[in-house]
């Protein structure tokens, strides 16, 4: 039975009206609808019903909207999820991530989680090789975990993964890439120090046999991501980061398919050829070498 305000609400607009419809969809609504649902249903039902307004689509374009969710839907699994795909290629991601974090100046920039996160990475020392199948050049990652005022956070965890060298993360090509390959947990040391061995990201596509990739190259559009190592840093009382680093020389960097880039994220990727220093780390030379700090901001308190 409708509660007294949605008796009343309706009675003000009890027919469908094209030129009042959002009007009319919202005043169905319950008075015990919780608050915020009530905005968010609200303004999601005006801006669509503005947009079908905008578009007049047919009824053959609305089914064809229809089936590309239900494929999206149909195309997740326990390691890939498409409706994450879709809201990355949207620009969506991206910016809801950007007013969830906003950081006093200084601090680390997130970016996106993107659709291969996996938990429960194996937890290594410092100085340990992520790259299990041996492909890529070398790289050495090291750096420093501060707050903003510049003092050391010892005990840091800094989460890593990245694709191998064919582009690929190890879950998509289970039984071809070492489980855990290019996935590590490492821990800062007493002065906030960090450093592990990988292999140089490359740009890669994102999963285009799907619904969101056949939606890109309608919109004609490419699907390559900026090369870059994806982060997940954490410490007790800090705000968590979710960040990237990326290559500069990356073609892709202006174009990143899930917009992902921003500028204060590009590091300074180095060749090493100094043998003395190679076996310094347990390489051969020539190996890549990127120097990377992260600052975190003080977690916020409600």
């Amino acid at each position: 039975m409708q509660s007294t305000f949605a008796s009343a609400q309706t009675a003000a607009l009890p027919y469908f009206d094209e030129a009042r419809s959002a009007d009319v969809v919202n005043a169905r609504m319950g008075e015990q609808t919780d608050e915020r649902l009530r905005q968010v249903m609200s303004v999601l039902v005006k801006h669509l019903h503005a947009a079908i307004k905008e578009i007049e689509p047919t009824h053959e374009e609305w089914f064809a909207a229809i089936r590309f969710l239900t494929e999206t839907g149909q195309m997740c699994t326990d390691w890939r999820q498409e409706y994450i795909l879709l809201s990355d290629i949207l620009g969506v991601s991206m910016l809801v991530d950007a007013i969830n974090h906003r950081r006093p100046s200084g601090a680390t920039p997130n970016t996106i989680l993107g659709p291969f996160y996996v938990a429960g990475a194996p937890e290594y020392p410092s100085g340990a090789n992520i790259c299990l199948d041996g492909k890529g050049e070398p790289l050495v990652v090291a750096g420093r975990v501060a707050d903003i005022n510049g003092n050391a956070i010892p005990n840091a965890k800094l989460e890593v993964w990245q694709t191998n060298d064919d582009g690929f993360y190890d879950v998509q090509q289970k039984g071809i890439q070492p489980d855990s390959n290019l996935r590590g947990i490492f821990t800062s040391d007493a002065e906030g120090k960090y450093w592990f061995k990988s292999v140089k990201p490359r740009h890669y596509p994102i999963p285009s046999d799907g619904p969101v990739g056949k939606l890109l190259g309608a919109m004609g559009r490419h699907p390559n991501r900026a090369a870059h190592l994806h982060f997940i840093v954490t410490a007790p009382g800090f705000d968590p980061v979710i960040t990237h680093i990326f290559t500069p020389d990356c073609p892709y960097l202006p174009e990143d398919a899930v917009f992902g880039v921003k500028r204060e994220l590009i590091a300074d990727f180095r060749k090493v050829d100094d043998v003395t220093v190679a076996e310094r780390v347990g390489l051969r030379a020539p190996y890549w070498s990127v120097a990377w700090d992260f600052t975190l901001a003080t977690a916020k308190t409600v």
